[in-house]
């Protein structure tokens, strides 16, 4: 047995020899942002690229340069020339598919987006492939392009900017070793600098007490970068209301009203350079409910909200692992997200299309029924009355403040609309707590903004439905596979 147990380790100890070898053998260590532009509508999906930087260090594990995780809309891939081996590859999904759901791309509008994937930078040619899921989700090559590490046209400028501040607010070592998470500040002016700090540090904490995140804090690196704002707070079109930011960040992103993202992507990149990074948050000085995420891009949150530390979590839950949205009932700015009699991509929800087998089988409550069971009929006439009423008293609010309405009455209506949410979150928490299927693993109808059709693990979980809640335990282990990539 000892005998045995010695050849393991020197198996395992071979084979990251060979991946620690394989990654210098192909790759400095420095980041290489490939800029392009993604331009098309509901038919049409063009790539054009932009511009080339190398900098800084890579951030990334190189023990693990190949994504198997299988998520995402998109994948960018990496062939060494010479052999045509694959050394790199990543999932993620973008802000134009997203675009390509909405009503304005499938009445045929035309949109660019500027995005950006980042991979280790190539010591030899290389040839880099776009490759984009169909409707049955197998990835097709849309675009492709060869990088010659030494064309003069790689823009190799130092990207660090001297009127940006950066505070470690939590270090744990080589970044090569752990998740590096930057937390960009947003619509913070010079005077609100002491407000970020203060913001930063209340979030790292939230985050290292939600678990997975916990039991892995010695496995991450969190930096805040603040760069002043000229005004506070970000744009809010529907209230006529606009801010001049650092990164541009604004409601209403794809015309939904809490919807917060950024189509800035060039100057946020250049700022979250000021660090290395695997993931990037965008908080953002502001009361009003909004966030977004989208995986392996980006994500933001709103930092006075009396859900923002939900938000906080929620939207990394997208970002950073690729996790689907469990709720149905809300409205969003998407159609047709996942086609009826496709299996989604997305670890934490499922068409169940091979029922009662599911893909979280190896979590599943021994003895459950698959479709679960659940009283939801009465969930959706209680949260469907909710959205009806929620989406008034926004209406409302958005028109006063664009009519210039009195502080006074403007506070007085968000105050009520505020207290209405907060109850009808605990009907909500009431309801799930009591059910005889709480912390049970199943497959509950009514996810991925689907009322039929498509199945969430749990009843109840961060992905779901607002409040403090933990992660469902798919989630969690989604999580925690994500952390193992990055730090082991």
């Amino acid at each position: 047995m000892l005998k045995f147990f010695i050849s393991m380790l020197i198996a395992v100890s071979s084979v990251l020899a060979q991946s620690n070898s394989n990654f210098s053998s192909y790759f400095s260590d420095k980041t290489l942002r490939i800029d392009y532009f993604h331009t098309g509508n509901s038919q049409s999906d063009l790539i054009t690229i932009d511009e080339l930087y190398e900098y800084g260090n890579w951030a990334g594990n190189p023990n693990n340069t190949i994504d198997n995780f299988n998520n995402g809309k998109y994948y960018v891939k990496v062939y060494d020339s010479k052999t045509n081996k694959l050394i790199f590859s990543k999932g993620y999904d973008s802000y134009f598919f997203e675009y390509q759901t909405g009503k304005e791309a499938l009445n045929g509008i035309k949109k660019t987006y500027h995005e950006s994937v980042l991979i280790p930078s190539p010591k030899s040619k290389i040839l880099v492939k776009f490759e984009k899921r169909n409707r049955e989700n197998k990835l097709n090559e849309i675009f492709s392009f060869t990088i010659d590490p030494g064309n003069t046209n790689i823009i190799k400028e130092n990207l660090h900017d001297s009127s940006v501040k950066v505070i470690k607010s939590f270090y744990s070592g080589n970044p090569h070793k752990k998740v590096d998470v930057v937390i960009l500040g947003e619509g913070y002016t010079n005077s609100e600098f002491k407000k970020f700090k203060s913001d930063l540090a209340r979030f790292t904490n939230v985050f290292f007490n939600k678990e997975p995140y916990k039991t892995n804090k010695n496995k991450f690196n969190i930096y805040g970068v603040f760069k002043t704002s000229e005004e506070s707070g970000i744009d809010e079109p529907r209230a006529g209301i606009f801010k001049n930011t650092a990164l541009n960040c604004t409601f209403n992103s794809l015309g939904s009203e809490r919807y917060l993202l950024t189509e800035d992507n060039k100057t946020m990149r250049d700022l979250a350079a000021n660090v290395p990074y695997d993931a990037i948050y965008i908080m953002v000085n502001h009361k009003r409910y909004g966030g977004g995420g989208i995986y392996n891009q980006f994500c933001t949150f709103t930092t006075n909200n009396q859900w923002s530390e939900y938000v906080f979590l929620h939207e990394f839950g997208h970002s950073f692992t690729g996790l689907a949205d469990e709720y149905y009932t809300s409205d969003v700015a998407y159609n047709d997200f996942y086609p009826k009699g496709t299996e989604p991509v997305e670890p934490n929800i499922t068409a169940l299309l091979n029922a009662p087998h599911v893909k979280w089988q190896n979590l599943v409550t021994p003895g459950i029924e698959i479709p679960t069971p659940w009283n939801k009929n009465f969930y959706d006439s209680l949260d469907t009355s909710w959205q009806i009423k929620r989406r008034m008293l926004n209406d409302k609010i958005a028109k006063l403040k664009k009519e210039n309405a009195s502080k006074q009455l403007v506070m007085k209506l968000e105050k009520k609309y505020i207290k209405l949410d907060r109850e009808h979150a605990g009907k909500i928490d009431s309801f799930l707590v009591h059910s005889k299927y709480w912390n049970k693993v199943g497959a509950f109808e009514g996810a991925g903004y689907a009322s039929k059709g498509l199945y969430r693990p749990m009843l109840d979980c961060i992905m779901f439905s607002k409040g403090n809640k933990p992660f469902c335990k798919v989630c969690r282990n989604a999580i925690s596979k994500m952390i193992k990539f990055y730090s082991e």
